[in-house]
């Protein structure tokens, strides 16, 4: 393994496993074999549970971290990962259109990058998953967009991850009543806060 991918890898990897758990609390969850990750930089964790995940990021360093073939390779099999695992790496930006196949992948990953369900919902498949996390509002933006339906909540505890199923009509509450639209979320680049506040959320699309 190359020093600079041990050196970046070490850095994403602060909280030691924290997002192994998640991805593994998830991939416990969800049947998913094709992962689309937009804005991941060098997350490599989803492939230490998915089998084929196309991470997708702007950042200059992505593309060195992810040429180091053999390093990435090193770090899936240090985490257990799937025997032959696919990692492919696109250097661009996801608002941008985007030479993928539509309604191809099982789960599409959102994690503090944006509003990713606008522009790469298409590239989900119907039945697929889409793991969003409050920031930046794309949770909220998924959650009026009528091709989403709420399908379990992942909370956090002590650095663990688990996945509800219960009780979804009790979350997506806004503490404050207000009109959430598409130009409100945009126009104030941030979350909704809700009465309940679990880590992420896993919406199916349904159309």
């Amino acid at each position: 393994m190359k020093a600079k991918t041990a050196e970046l890898w070490a850095k994403q990897d602060q909280h030691q496993g924290d997002r192994w758990r998640l991805f593994s609390a998830v991939g416990q969850t969800i049947e998913a074999d094709t992962v689309l990750y937009p804005g991941s930089y060098v997350d490599l964790a989803p492939s230490f549970v998915f089998r084929s995940v196309t991470y997708l990021d702007v950042d200059k360093r992505a593309p060195r971290f992810f040429a180091d073939t053999e390093g990435v390779a090193e770090l899936i099999a240090q985490h257990k990962g799937p025997p032959e695992p696919d990692v492919t790496f696109i250097h661009g930006d996801y608002t941008d259109p985007l030479d993928l196949p539509e309604e191809h992948f099982d789960l599409l990953v959102s994690l503090y990058a944006g509003f990713i369900s606008q522009h790469c919902t298409r590239h989900l498949k119907i039945g697929g998953t889409l793991l969003v996390n409050p920031s930046h509002g794309d949770t909220a933006l998924a959650s009026i967009d009528p091709r989403y339906v709420l399908a379990g909540v992942v909370k956090s505890s002590s650095g663990n991850y688990r996945v509800d199923t219960n009780d979804l009509d009790s979350y997506l509450i806004p503490k404050k009543p207000q009109v959430i639209t598409r130009e409100s979320l945009h126009q104030s680049g941030r979350g909704i806060g809700y009465t309940k506040s679990p880590f992420a959320y896993l919406f199916t699309r349904r159309e």
